[in-house]
């Protein structure tokens, strides 16, 4: 995945130790108290923050928010995470993504006057610094996990808060209901800043809804103060006021559509930024986030299925939530093209292998379980987790040996997924995708 060579990252680890996935959950005051020795960087932005939290969806609404900025003519800094291939993927500075060298020497910065500081509240921290020092009309902050006790939750007042389809993830941090999991991603609304959020399940809508009464947040849910939707090849997002008639985003799935109407519905509310219906167009029409239900139409890895009539496809999506957005749109892509599914699954071990497959399987008809990378459930468990559920399954040590038993399907549709470090593999020195 390239990480071995991933300067930043190994100058994180060496001033603030491993990263450990997500940093810290519950304890932000030592962040605070670095932020003030480094003169309050989260106060003083010069720009509106747009703070997203959610379980799936967060970086796709990321990138339609930022693709739809930049064609209205604004500077966009963003913090998004996990990153595919290097550390420095997570840290956007007007527009451009930041060097190796500016990373490391921001890092000193913080390492100088913080010792007591995680992996990411660094990360944060350095992404602060650097947003405050370069002018831009906006600031993009994605939350790492959870939201309430987030790392990124240092935002006192945000133009905007947002918040993603909630489903079961980080149940060992976060807690074991969607109830616990929900009040986590509520703890971003903050009093007098409007909230967005996209659909949800009725438990979690409760929770947003009751947070937002406390705090006195302006509240814009999907389905209720603003809708969206796809008709005639085309996407429409309304709201009280205003309705928008866009293409369909240029990222594939029915739950995008959700994503550009969420992104569509945070500008068009009282966020003080003002975007023309062509600005719109553009952003949702030339979003690109890579890993993604991102297809393989080039490259030596896809080529023996692609000579076959076949597709090759590849999603980071880690939980059941994602793996039943997954379902969603391979029947889709059936109802256009039938053809055998074969699923090629990596999970991490801390995963719920079980839920994952099962959210699958209904439009699954052939898994195969591989390794990953790092720490990894065994293939042999993702295999019977499969056959548990009715589907047929097989493990392979590799990639390439997963896609040659792909091969023996005739023009099959092959979906690789289960993690990012699996995206990234599979994504590792593919051609730029057009």
């Amino acid at each position: 995945m390239g990480e071995q060579n991933d300067r930043a990252l190994a100058a994180f680890e060496s001033l603030f130790g491993p990263e450990f996935g997500h940093g810290k959950a519950h304890n932000l005051e030592n962040l605070q108290t670095a932020l003030d020795k480094l003169g309050a960087p989260q106060a003083n932005l010069g720009a509106p923050v747009f703070h997203v939290a959610g379980t799936n969806g967060k970086g796709s609404t990321i990138a339609f928010l930022r693709a739809i900025a930049e064609a209205a003519g604004l500077r966009v800094h963003a913090f998004t995470k996990p990153h595919l291939f290097a550390l420095r993927e997570r840290f956007l500075v007007a527009g451009a993504q930041t060097s190796d060298d500016a990373l490391i020497a921001a890092a000193e910065r913080v390492a100088a006057i913080a010792t007591e500081i995680t992996h990411f509240d660094a990360q944060v921290a350095v992404a602060l610094m650097l947003f405050r020092e370069t002018p831009a009309d906006l600031i993009l902050l994605e939350a790492g996990m959870g939201g309430r006790e987030d790392s990124t939750n240092v935002i006192v007042s945000p133009a905007a808060s947002i918040i993603t389809p909630i489903g079961l993830d980080h149940q060992d941090v976060l807690g074991s209901t969607l109830t616990d999991i929900a009040a986590h991603k509520a703890g971003i609304l903050k009093p007098r800043s409007p909230a967005f959020v996209a659909r949800q399940a009725p438990e979690a809508l409760a929770v947003i809804e009751e947070t937002a009464a406390r705090v006195c947040a302006p509240l814009f849910r999907s389905g209720t103060e603003w809708d969206c939707f796809a008709s005639n090849g085309r996407m429409v997002v309304q709201t009280e006021t205003r309705a928008l008639d866009l293409p369909l985003p240029a990222l594939v799935g029915a739950h995008q559509i959700e994503n550009a109407g969420l992104a569509c519905a945070t500008f068009l509310g009282p966020t003080r930024q003002t975007i023309s219906d062509e600005a719109f167009a553009e952003g949702i029409a030339s979003a690109r986030w890579p890993g993604r239900l991102q297809a393989l139409t080039r490259g030596a890895l896809s080529a023996p299925i692609r000579a076959l009539g076949g597709e090759v496809w590849v999603d980071g999506g880690h939980n059941a939530h994602a793996a039943e957005a997954l379902a969603r749109a391979l029947r889709d892509f059936s109802r256009h093209r039938p053809a055998s599914t074969i699923a090629i699954v990596g999970l991490r071990a801390r995963k719920d292998a079980a839920a994952f497959v099962a959210a699958l399987s209904p439009a699954t008809d052939h898994l195969i379980a591989v390794p990953l990378n790092d720490d990894h459930a065994p293939p042999d468990d993702i295999a019977a987790h499969a056959r548990a559920v009715g589907v047929s399954s097989e493990t392979a040590p590799t990639i390439s040996a997963a896609l040659a038993k792909a091969e023996r399907f005739a023009a099959p549709r092959v979906l690789f997924c289960g993690s990012l470090s699996l995206a990234a593999a599979v994504l590792a020195g593919q051609p730029q995708e057009a």
